[in-house]
C-alpha cells in the first residue's frame, strides 16, 4: 500500500484543511496559556504547525511496517508508544530551533515557550494520537476496498466460468445431431453430406473463434445462425421454411455469443423433427423502448409426442442472459394455436 496521503490530491488537500483546523486549535489552547495573541504566537504556530504535519506524513512508513499484520497486539502498542514519544521530542526540538533562527528577540519568545510548554506536549500527544487513528482508518479502508476488488473479481471468475460452462454445452449437442445427420446422408445423398460438412465447419469454426464470452452482435449472431439454418434445410429440404423481419436498429445491439443457437435448434426439433407438415422459422426483431424484442416462432404438431424436451436449451439461454445482463434482460415463451414462439427481451445500450 502506497502512502494513502501523498498518493491522492483531494485526501492531500483534505490533509492540510485537517492541520489548519488543528493549527487553529492549538493557537486557542495557547492562547489560553499565555493570555495573549501576537506576533510571536503566529510565527511559532506556523512553524509548529509545519513541522509536524511533516513529522506526521512521514509516521505513516514506521507505522506500516509495525502494523504488518503479523506484529502483536502488545507489541504494536509498545512501537506505537515509543514513536509517539520520538515524533513529539523531534516536533518539539526542531520547533524550538527554527525559532531561534527566525526571532531574533528570544527573551520574549522564552516567555511564551515556558507559558506553552506544557500544553505544547499534550496537544503534541493528542495530535500524535489523531494521526496514528487517522493511519488505521486508512489501512482499514484500504483493506475493505481490497477484499470487495477480490469478492469482485470471484464472482467475475464464478460467472465467467459459469457461462463457458453454459456455452460448452451447445456445441457438443449440437454436434452430435449434425453428424448423425451428415451420417445419414452419406448413404442417401453424398453431395448434402459434402455441403453439410463445409457448412458444419464454418459453424463450428464461429462458435470456436469467440473466446472468453467476449460479446458480438446480433448482426454476427444472424450470420451464423442463417449457417445453422441452412445445415437443417440440407437435410430437410422443402419441409423447413426460414423467414426473417429485422429491424435494422437491432443490428448492432450486444449480446453473448451463441446464445440464440439453441432458441433455433429447439424450434427446427421440436417443429420440423416432430411433425410431418412443412414448418416455417420465422426471426423478428424490433426496438421497443430501448430494448431490441427478439422473437423466434415456429408452427408444431399439436398431436402430443412421445418424446418431450428437457428444455435444457431454454434454461441455458436463461441463465446466460442472467450472467450477462442482470435483470435488464429476459426471456419468455408461449405456446397457442400450434405455434410455439419464443421472445427475448435484451437493452440496446447495456454495453
Amino acid at each position: 500500500m502506497k502512502h494513502p496521503v501523498l498518493e491522492d490530491r483531494g485526501r492531500l488537500i483534505a490533509w492540510w484543511l485537517a492541520w489548519l483546523i488543528l493549527g487553529l486549535g492549538q493557537s486557542l489552547l495557547f492562547y489560553f496559556a499565555y493570555r495573549t495573541f501576537n506576533v510571536v504566537s503566529i510565527i511559532d504556530n506556523l512553524v509548529s504547525l509545519l513541522v509536524y504535519s511533516g513529522i506526521a506524513l512521514s509516521l505513516w512508513y514506521p507505522f506500516k511496517y509495525f502494523n504488518s499484520g503479523e506484529t502483536k497486539p502488545a507489541t504494536l502498542l509498545s512501537n506505537i508508544l515509543i514513536i509517539g514519544a520520538i515524533s513529539v521530542g523531534l516536533w518539539i526540538l526542531i520547533t524550538r530551533f527554527v525559532m531561534q533562527l527566525v526571532l531574533p528577540d528570544q527573551v520574549v519568545y522564552q516567555k511564551y515557550w515556558d507559558a506553552t510548554f506544557p500544553y505544547r506536549v499534550g496537544s503534541g500527544m493528542l495530535i500524535y494520537a489523531l494521526v496514528v487513528l487517522s493511519y488505521f482508518l486508512f489501512v482499514s479502508l484500504y483493506n475493505l476496498s481490497e477484499k470487495k476488488a477480490k469478492e469482485a473479481r470471484l464472482e467475475s471468475l464464478v460467472k465467467e466460468t459459469e457461462l463457458k460452462m453454459l456455452r460448452s454445452q451447445i456445441n457438443p449437442h449440437f454436434l452430435f445431431n449434425s453428424l448423425n445427420s451428415i451420417s445419414f446422408l452419406t448413404i442417401t445423398d453424398p453431395e448434402k453430406a459434402r455441403e453439410m460438412v463445409i457448412k458444419l465447419s464454418e459453424f463450428m469454426r464461429y462458435g470456436l473463434s469467440k473466446k472468453d464470452e467476449q460479446p458480438v452482435t446480433l448482426r454476427s449472431e444472424l450470420e451464423n445462425l442463417r449457417l445453422y439454418l441452412e445445415i437443417e434445410k440440407v437435410r430437410f429440404g422443402d419441409r423447413l421454411f426460414i423467414e426473417e423481419n429485422i429491424d435494422e436498429n437491432c443490428l448492432e445491439v450486444k449480446m453473448p455469443v451463441m446464445l440464440l443457437q439453441p432458441l433455433y435448434e429447439n424450434a427446427v426439433k421440436h417443429g420440423v423433427y416432430e411433425s410431418t407438415d412443412s414448418v416455417a422459422v420465422k426471426t423478428e426483431a424490433k426496438v421497443v423502448d430501448d430494448y431490441v424484442i427478439f422473437t423466434i416462432t415456429n408452427n408444431y404438431d399439436e398431436v402430443p409426442s412421445a418424446k418431450k424436451g428437457t428444455g435444457t436449451g431454454l434454461v441455458n439461454v436463461e441463465r446466460r442472459l442472467e450472467l450477462f445482463f442482470g435483470n435488464k434482460a429476459s426471456i419468455k415463451a408461449e405456446k397457442d394455436a400450434g405455434m410455439y414462439a419464443v421472445t427475448l427481451y435484451i437493452p440496446v445500450d447495456f454495453l
